[in-house]
């Protein structure tokens, strides 16, 4: 039996369009940025659509941007295709589309709340950066940052691919060392050492907002890639703050579900980025990508086989 687990991608992945012809075709779709546009003070149905990519890049706009076009993504898959996931994962702040598809809180709770959340992100992003370390296992990443004590693995996307963060000191001192035992080193375009113990002054201001939502007993398996384990409703609202300071274990958390015998894993959302690092962490599994209505119908002829 096919065991299937929708992604959702993190920051990184907004691109200028997303979901806009979803939006066209799918009155579901097109529901979720009409709701994002009366919550959240600002166009969200605009910049998705027709950017500049300069604003759909800030923190404060990508964040909850990213999260309207993927649960949009979502409503139309539910919608036009009637495929239900065995279990959900999000990378980083796509754990809020990944709880829309649980059910373990309202789309427009959870917009409310990303959008705080990227409003801490942006005002916390004042120094520091990140970097994608490339060609060194995990381990050897891991011993290199060991050695320092400003800069820290942030995001395991999949062998051979690590994301450090820090300060910059202490970035450029790992990546010389990196590149000295083989590693490739590439410096990533953000304001701010994010996923590290740098924000943990974001994630205190965060609590109170996370506190305030509601959250319900989960109708669909949630993993998470703080902990790469199912976590349960009760979990949630501590898991949302540690997300802020810990690493994304997206590598781990794949493992884990292909351990569970996931077989297929959709992405769900703009960006078809964690479709490649799903197939490098295991390549026996299946994946598709959704993003367009093209994708929905590809998506229903496959799963109809499977």
């Amino acid at each position: 039996m096919t065991r299937v687990a929708f992604c959702f991608p993190g920051q990184g992945s907004q691109r200028v369009g997303m979901a806009r012809d979803l939006a066209a075709e799918v009155p579901a779709a097109a529901a979720v940025f009409e709701e994002a546009n009366d919550l959240l003070g600002f166009d969200v149905r605009a910049v998705s659509f027709d950017g500049p990519m300069e604003e759909l890049s800030r923190t404060e706009v990508t964040q909850p941007a990213l999260v309207a076009a993927s649960i949009a993504t979502l409503r139309a898959v539910e919608d036009r295709t009637g495929v239900v996931p065995s279990v959900v994962v999000g990378h980083s702040v796509g754990e809020y589309a990944a709880l829309a598809a649980a059910r373990a809180a309202s789309a427009g709770d959870l917009l409310r709340l990303v959008a705080e959340r990227g409003r801490i992100s942006a005002e916390a992003a004042t120094g520091g950066g990140m970097a994608a370390v490339l060609k060194l296992d995990d381990a050897e990443v891991e011993r290199l940052c060991a050695a320092r004590d400003d800069v820290w693995p942030a995001n395991y996307n999949c062998p051979g691919q690590v994301v450090i963060s820090g300060r910059d000191e202490g970035i450029e001192a790992v990546g010389e060392e990196a590149r000295a035992v083989g590693g490739k080193v590439i410096r990533l375009p953000v304001a701010g050492a994010f996923h590290s113990p740098l924000m943990a002054g974001a994630a205190e201001a965060f609590r109170g907002a996370v506190r305030a939502v509601q959250f319900a007993e989960m109708q669909v398996s949630f993993m998470s890639t703080v902990t790469s384990a199912l976590e349960t409703a009760d979990r949630v609202p501590g898991l949302l703050v540690e997300q802020l300071t810990a690493p994304v274990r997206f590598t781990q958390a794949v493992q884990a579900l292909v351990a569970t015998g996931v077989d297929t894993f959709v992405e769900v959302g703009p960006g078809g980025v964690l479709t490649g690092l799903v197939k490098r962490i295991d390549g026996s599994v299946r994946t598709l990508a959704v993003s367009d209505p093209t994708d929905l119908e590809a998506l229903a002829e496959v799963m109809v086989d499977a």
